[in-house]
């Protein structure tokens, strides 16, 4: 199994070597839509690449950040011209009604930021986040703003274990699990911050407008 592992490892970093920064590009723009190409097997041997100096750091990471973008623009577009008028048509077939609808809608609107900002980093969640941002025809710029600040740190993360740990596929291993705990640890503490500012806001509000008992 671990020789499986080694050659594996062996294969990625001559396949990412051999593409380069377009290569980056096209397989992280993959990623952020709904081609499963796993972001883990592509920004790791870039970084081992930059360490052998094959590469440069900090390149790789702006060309991988930028596929993430279009990529995610590619799910944004699709579900904007494509899914809304389906779900407004055949929703109520499948118990979606156009009212559940505006709701869902009305809330990424609202809260479209953290939640665009927080699924980039998340398994899973990364490559579908830009479905709801499309269909609620989230704001370009704040769209683009928090996509990038998401899969910028995510593709940053992943090309800095590999630079670190080198060809070490045991160690790439076990970095690249507690790197995927400590995103989750700390996108629930940007969760939890956001919800209790949120709450402040919205109890500062409602005691700004009710009328002062005194006057």
């Amino acid at each position: 199994m671990s020789e499986y592992i080694h050659q594996l490892m062996e294969w990625l970093v001559h396949t990412i070597g051999s593409m380069g920064y377009p290569g980056i590009f096209l397989l992280m723009a993959m990623e952020s839509s709904v081609i499963p190409v796993p972001s883990e097997l592509v920004m790791p041997p870039a970084g081992y690449l930059a360490y052998k100096g094959q590469m440069n750091a900090f390149i790789a990471i702006f060309w991988g950040t930028v596929g993430s973008l279009v990529g995610a623009y590619a799910n944004y577009f699709a579900s904007f011209y494509l899914g809304r008028p389906l779900i407004l048509k055949y929703g109520k077939y499948v118990l979606i009604t156009e009212e559940k609808f505006a709701r869902v809608e009305s809330f990424f609107l609202r809260h479209g930021e953290i939640a665009t900002f927080i699924g980039r980093l998340l398994p899973v969640v990364r490559h579908l986040i830009s479905i709801p941002a499309g269909l609620a025809g989230m704001n370009h710029l704040r769209f683009s703003l928090y996509t990038l600040a998401g899969a910028g740190i995510w593709v940053s993360v992943l090309t800095l274990i590999g630079y670190w740990i080198g060809e070490n596929e045991v160690l790439l291993k076990s970095y690249l699990h507690e790197a995927g705990i400590a995103i989750v640890l700390f996108s629930a503490l940007i969760i939890a911050a956001y919800v209790f500012i949120q709450k402040r806001r919205s109890r500062n509000a409602v005691a700004a407008a009710v009328p002062d008992e005194a006057g």
